[in-house]
């Protein structure tokens, strides 16, 4: 945990980006009815019956520091998914940063390994030595801002139905283009010491 809040705390360097990067499945669902449209005094009305089209992922990649997202919508979440995802933020989004740190979730499809299993290991190896990874802890999901980005994203965004993919990536890019004008941030102010202190019960103590 120490190392990821001591991450959040580094001071800017303009040849060094500081992404977080999650990832979350959406469910594809079609009306098998058309909605009734909404009118004045009534909101829209759907049919609690639906068509399963199966499940989508999405991407996030969050730039906190300059309140900066980038997203990927992908038919699946596999480790080669993963390692295009990494492929496109290291060769296109930041190709001028010298150094990539990169905060995640320590599931088993991120880590460079993925990369191996995916590319020619020379290309694996060019794209690994851009990255400085720093996993969140087990239960400790919340320490990683890509999902608070993830979270906004769900509320203003997928509270309806997406019946394919399509309309899902259209959706999310209107999203986030109106989300990067506005250049929001994160206010971040847990600490180190607030997690020795609040998080005590975490911490190994010596008598």
């Amino acid at each position: 945990m120490e190392d990821v809040l001591d991450v959040y705390h580094r001071v800017y360097d303009g040849k060094i980006s500081m992404l977080c990067l999650d990832e979350r499945p959406v469910q594809l669902i079609g009306e098998l009815r058309s909605p009734i449209p909404a009118k004045p005094g009534r909101k829209a009305r759907y049919d609690y019956e639906y068509k399963r089209n199966g499940v989508a992922n999405i991407f996030m990649i969050f730039e906190p520091l300059k309140g900066r997202r980038q997203l990927q919508v992908t038919q699946r979440r596999t480790k080669k998914d993963w390692a295009k995802c990494v492929k496109w933020l290291v060769d296109e989004l930041y190709s001028d940063s010298e150094k990539i740190v990169l905060v995640m979730d320590n599931l088993n499809t991120h880590k460079k390994a993925s990369l191996y299993e995916t590319f020619e290991p020379a290309e694996a190896k060019r794209i690994a030595d851009k990255l400085e990874i720093h996993y969140t802890p087990k239960h400790g999901s919340w320490l990683n801002m890509a999902e608070i980005e993830l979270s906004v994203l769900s509320r203003q965004c997928l509270n309806k139905r997406m019946e394919d993919i399509g309309k899902l990536t259209a959706k999310c890019k209107a999203w986030l283009k109106n989300r990067n004008i506005q250049a929001n941030k994160v206010d971040w102010r847990f600490t180190t010491e607030d997690a020795r202190i609040k998080l005590k019960k975490l911490c190994p103590s010596i008598d």
